[in-house]
């Protein structure tokens, strides 16, 4: 089971991962770059 101090951090990581995708379609490819590095730093400071 999962640690209740990292859940909404996980959380938050995912949900960065699916902001990404979401300008994935458009070729928004500086906000896909900016939601990927959110995600990466997040889960460096977290785990």
């Amino acid at each position: 089971m999962m640690k209740s101090e990292r859940l909404f951090p996980t959380i938050l990581i995912i949900l960065d991962v699916c902001a990404a995708a979401g300008y994935i379609p458009p070729g928004d490819w500086r906000k896909v770059l900016y939601w990927l590095a959110a995600a990466l730093i997040t889960t460096c400071v977290t785990y």
